[in-house]
């Protein structure tokens, strides 16, 4: 099956404790070190996504200022 450029998919297996591993090729394609700190973003219908580290202040950002808004 071809698959646009810069796409991927992998599969990882949930252990007893919960945790998951990322494989080593997705951990060395997003600079995933040991340590950091990653955000997981849930939807019922959609599923989970992890975006990129890069990706996570303005993320933070846009939640923290609509929390302030109210």
């Amino acid at each position: 099956m071809k698959r646009p450029k810069g796409t991927y998919a992998w599969t990882a297996t949930v252990g007893e404790k919960g945790q998951i591993v990322i494989p080593k090729q997705a951990r060395d394609i997003f600079g995933i070190e040991p340590g950091d700190t990653l955000l997981l973003l849930g939807d019922v219908k959609r599923g989970i996504a992890i975006p990129p580290k890069s990706r996570f202040d303005s993320l933070a950002s846009i939640v923290f200022k609509e929390e302030n808004d109210e």
